[in-house]
Parts: structure tokens; C-alpha cells; sequence
């Protein structure tokens, strides 16, 4: 008789056991059997695709005595720091035909920042100085093509303090004081 019971006992847990799988089956099983849908990420933005604004780029002017604005498009940036990152990038891009780049070539923007007073802080790479072709007008142009083009597009910002390597500098070629923010001066402007 014992063995029958528990024979019966055995039989009575396989079935609720059985009962308790066929429920799961039942209720859960349609969410597991479902091919849940392929999520269609959005393809990556290619430059011709972004959002982009026109901005005031600066370049040498015909004379190699001035700046001239040039107007293009530059990839849209949040805020004002990821704008004038975009900005800066631009503006070390290349210069448009029969211009030429104050920025010396090779020349990388490692990163901005910001402050409440209106400074814009620039950090760029060593080939700033490295590749910097020396002279004072050379000088001149190289350090307000960068500030120009930040003062003349994000008015929050009121002047610009260029670093290379992430440090102060004393100038780029021996004739403009860099120690400082630097504000928008027109005259270097020819149009």
C-alpha cells in the first residue's frame, strides 16, 4: 500500500507539475515564440545630411594684410560650446580658392570652454606654433581669424583666450600677448 501511494503521490506531482507547465506555456509562451520586431536605428547623419548653419568665416585677404569674411555652411552644434567647436573646426578646414588660411595647417582643435564672464577658452594643438610661419601680420591674422570668427557668430561670447596643448601661452610668434582673453578688434577686417 505504501508503495501505491507513493506511486499515487508521484503521479499527483508529475500532473500538477505538468498542470503548472502548460499555464506557463500558455500565458507566457506567446511572448517567447514572438520575433520581437528588428529595431531600425537611425542611419548615422552624413555631413551632407546634418543640420547646418551659415557662419562668418575669416581668411587672409588677397594682400595678406587683412582678414575677409567669407560666409559658409558649418555642421549645427548645441549650445555654444558645441557651436563654437563646429565653428573652430570650420575655420581650420580649408580656406575657399584664390584665399588663404591664417591658421597654420596641421593645426587641431582639442577642445573649448566656456565661462559665465563671456571668455571662450580655445585649446588647440601644438602645430599652432609649430607650423606658424612667424611675422607680426602673420601673427595678427592667425589669432583674430579665430576670434573673429567666434565674436561675429555666438554673440554670448566676448572674447577668446587661445591655449595650445591645453596651457597658456605667451604668444604664438613673439609679437601678440596672449597671457589674456583677446576681444573682436574690426580693423583687421577688410570687408
Amino acid at each position: 500500500m505504501k508503495s501505491m501511494s507513493r506511486t499515487f503521490g508521484l503521479y499527483i506531482g508529475l500532473a500538477a507539475m505538468l498542470g503548472i507547465g502548460l499555464i506557463l506555456l500558455l500565458v507566457l509562451g506567446p511572448r517567447w515564440l514572438v520575433t520581437p520586431p528588428e529595431e531600425t536605428a537611425a542611419a548615422p547623419a552624413t555631413a551632407a545630411d546634418a543640420r547646418k548653419i551659415r557662419a562668418r568665416l575669416f581668411y587672409v585677404d588677397e594682400q595678406g594684410t587683412g582678414l575677409t569674411s567669407v560666409e559658409r555652411e558649418v555642421l549645427y552644434g548645441e549650445g555654444t560650446v558645441e557651436q563654437a567647436k563646429r565653428i573652430i573646426e570650420a575655420q581650420l578646414g580649408a580656406a575657399p580658392e584664390s584665399l588663404a588660411s591664417a591658421i597654420p595647417a596641421g593645426t587641431r582643435l582639442r577642445t573649448v570652454f566656456f565661462t559665465k564672464a563671456g571668455d571662450m577658452y580655445v585649446d588647440l594643438s601644438a602645430e599652432l606654433r609649430q607650423n606658424h610661419p612667424g611675422g607680426t601680420t602673420n601673427e595678427i591674422l592667425t589669432v583674430y581669424a579665430i576670434v573673429s570668427a567666434l565674436t561675429t557668430n555666438l554673440p554670448a561670447i566676448t572674447s577668446v583666450q587661445i591655449l595650445i596643448d591645453g596651457k597658456e601661452v605667451d604668444s604664438l610668434a613673439g609679437h601678440l600677448d596672449l597671457r589674456r582673453p583677446i576681444e573682436q578688434d574690426l580693423k583687421w577686417i577688410t570687408n
